[in-house]
């Protein structure tokens, strides 16, 4: 019995354990690039895109202002032409 438990709880430990410092990580990576328009341009041309100086500017604000994590500050979406009409 003992011999299928432990695995099991290993496994997800170790999934756990692997999303948390995954996710420091990336925190981390993230924070590096908002301060080095080098990285963040290097991340653009590997995704295919490539940014002119005013678009690297609103990318690295967009990093900030999300940085705070209670959402204030965050682009919202722009709204659509009838939304909020009642019909």
């Amino acid at each position: 019995m003992w011999d299928i438990i432990i695995p099991i709880i290993t496994l997800i430990v170790g999934l756990i354990g692997g999303f948390f410092i995954g996710a420091f990580y990336l925190r981390k990576q993230m924070e590096k690039m908002q301060n080095d328009p080098e990285a963040l341009q290097k991340m653009a041309k590997q995704m295919g895109y490539n940014l002119n100086s005013k678009q690297m500017q609103r990318a690295q604000q967009m990093m900030k202002s999300q940085q705070g994590g209670n959402g204030a500050g965050r682009m919202q979406p722009p709204m659509r032409k009838n939304q909020g009409r009642k019909r």
